[in-house]
Order: structure tokens, then C-alpha cells, then sequence
């Protein structure tokens, strides 16, 4: 239960893996840079122009660890795994649920429930630690809107609805969340509501960042139980989307990325000059600051918290396949309602 497999991040430009032995071995220019036992490894993200040689790929597909491929931005481009594994009869279960419109909904109402209830911590938090009473009741109105989002969700009945809740509580809340930043950062880091694709502010380049990661664990979780990533319940299906992955996803946003980005903001561990500003507004972060962002993740994934369900401390790496487990266990009729992960 409590081992927890890391993810080796390989973003140094040209760099080439390569297998040796029962190890993997990162090089650059031919010179090793460093050597990892396959034994710690749960996946591999590329970032960039990275390479791969075959041998190293084939051992991966061979072991079940899955090699990502990402932009040098984060953004997701291509995935490479052996042969699917899984009970056949989970995902047959998880189809035959997907067409049930009352259990489709009541999952995304879970969902969509965690998710809201975790972003009003981050608020509440934020109301708590406010250094001014002006931050302090914008919060504070902040977290009692979602809190009437959440409130409202029982009575929603359809998904059109539900994630016309959802969208407003999000705006509701990124229109807060700038109250958490500290006056000394707020200039720097000031987000006019959620962009992406592309992110046109440092905030949101560093929640896009940090969700690609978060999407990526919460994709091996989902795949790792059985279940199929593409076919979600809030999310709708399209081709190459991994929507129940994203589904997955949306209780860990506030957890898991929305307070590492507070933190390393407010800390000072980002600044100004760790990001690019593109023609058209596009802005990224540099090469060296998404390094120390990665390991920021890793180190985070590592601190414990307690689980709600479980009554145990466990790292906060394990939740999303935790959770990925509940939600089969929902699929199967194992537990009466999914239950999502809520933080304290």
C-alpha cells in the first residue's frame, strides 16, 4: 500500500536514455548524468527533445511502466505502454455504466463535489493567513460561494447542468484566488481568470504545468486498476481524450497543484524571470525553473496527509491510486457511491 513508485522526469535538452543492465541510464552529449534502477521507477516522462532507445522502451512496455512524451511546456503528446492489462470484466462493467444516466451523473456529482469543497479549503486557508481584512473578506465571500455550489448539487439532475455549476463556481474561485498571493508577489503574479492552450499569465502557466503532471499520475492510476482511461462520466468522450483520467483529476487540482503553485509563489521560489512571454501573450516557464517546479511536485507528493475514508496519514502521492481503486470498486458495486478525496 504505502510504496510509492516514482516517476523519473527527463528534461534536459538532447538528453538519451538508454537501458543498462536492469537500470536506466540518462546521458548527455555522451557523458552519464545519472543511472536509476528500473525497480524505482513507475513511469517515464520526456519532456522535449529527449531520446529513447529501443531497448530501454521495450523493457518499459515488457515491466508495465509507461513512457509519456510531453512538450518542453508540459503539454501532453504522445503515450507508449505494452499491452493493456486490466480485468476485462471491470471495463466491460465500466461501459455498461457509462450508459446509465443516473450513475453517470451521481459520479460526476462526486466528483465535482471534491473538487468544489477542496477549492474552498484553499480559500479558507488563504481567509485564515490573510495579512489584510480586504483579502480577508474577498476570500471569505469566495468560499461561501462555492459553498452554495456545493450545496446546490444535490438538486442537479442532468450533466449540462452540473457542469454549468461547475464553471461558475471555477470562476468564482480563480476570481479569488489571487487574494491568497502575497502583496510583495502580487504584481508579478496577478491571473485574470483560468487561460490555457496557452496560458497567458505566470500564474496559469504554473497551474498548467503542474496539472500536466497531476493528469499524467492520475492517468497510470486509472490504467493501473483496470479501468479505461478514455471513457469518463463528467467528461465528455472524444478521440485521444482521456477523459475518466480527467474526471480523476479534478479532486486533486486544488489538493495537489493549486497549493504547490500558492507555495512556491508565495516563497519566492518562482519569480519573474523563471518564465517566457511569446508573441500573442503566450507565456511559459524556462527551462531551469521547470526542473525545480518537477522536483517541487516530487517532494510534495512525498508529504502526508490523512485520508478522510481510510482514517490512516498516507503520501499524497498515493491518492489518485487510492481513489482510481474506490472508483472501481464503485464500478463494480463493491461500494454503495463514490467517494471523493476531501482534504483538511
Amino acid at each position: 500500500m504505502r510504496q510509492l513508485l516514482n516517476t523519473l522526469y527527463v528534461m534536459t535538452p538532447n538528453a538519451y536514455v538508454h537501458l543498462e543492465n536492469d537500470t536506466l541510464r540518462i546521458e548527455v552529449e555522451r557523458e552519464k548524468k545519472m543511472q536509476v534502477p528500473l525497480h524505482h521507477i513507475g513511469s517515464v516522462v520526456c519532456f522535449g527533445d529527449v531520446m529513447m532507445s529501443p531497448g530501454a522502451m521495450h523493457r518499459c512496455a515488457e515491466d508495465g511502466r509507461s513512457i509519456v512524451l510531453l512538450d518542453r511546456n508540459g503539454r501532453f503528446k504522445a503515450r507508449v505502454e505494452g499491452p493493456v492489462s486490466g480485468n476485462i470484466l471491470l471495463r466491460q462493467a465500466q461501459f455498461r455504466k457509462a450508459e446509465d444516466p443516473v450513475f453517470a451523473v451521481d459520479i460526476a456529482k462526486a466528483v465535482i463535489a471534491g473538487k468544489l469543497r477542496n477549492a474552498r479549503q484553499v480559500l479558507l486557508r488563504g481567509a485564515r493567513e490573510a495579512a489584510n481584512e480586504e483579502d480577508q473578506k474577498r476570500l471569505t465571500v469566495g468560499a461561501e460561494a462555492l459553498a452554495i455550489s456545493v450545496r446546490n448539487l444535490p438538486r442537479v439532475n442532468d450533466l449540462d447542468t452540473l457542469r454549468g455549476v461547475e464553471g461558475d463556481a471555477a470562476k468564482n474561485y480563480f476570481s479569488a484566488i489571487n487574494h491568497v498571493v502575497r502583496w510583495e508577489q502580487r504584481e508579478m503574479f496577478q491571473m485574470d481568470g483560468r487561460t490555457r492552450r496557452p496560458p497567458q499569465d505566470r500564474f496559469n502557466a504554473l497551474l498548467s504545468f503542474l496539472y500536466a503532471m497531476v493528469m499524467n499520475d492520475c492517468r497510470s492510476a486509472i490504467e493501473s486498476v483496470g479501468l479505461d482511461p478514455q471513457l469518463g462520466f463528467l467528461h465528455a468522450v472524444r478521440p485521444g481524450r482521456a477523459a475518466l483520467a480527467l474526471d480523476l483529476m479534478e479532486e486533486f487540482r486544488a489538493v495537489i497543484a493549486d497549493r504547490l503553485a500558492l507555495t512556491l509563489i508565495n516563497r519566492a521560489q518562482v519569480s519573474a524571470k523563471d518564465f517566457d512571454e511569446r508573441p500573442g501573450g503566450a507565456v511559459y516557464l524556462h527551462d531551469d525553473a521547470r526542473k525545480a517546479v518537477v522536483v517541487a511536485y516530487q517532494e510534495r507528493k512525498q508529504e502526508e496527509v490523512s485520508h478522510p475514508l481510510l482514517e490512516t496519514k498516507v503520501p499524497i502521492g498515493l491518492l489518485p491510486q487510492l481513489q482510481a481503486r474506490f472508483l472501481a470498486r464503485t464500478i463494480r458495486g463493491e461500494m454503495e457511491g463514490y467517494v471523493p478525496f476531501l482534504y483538511k
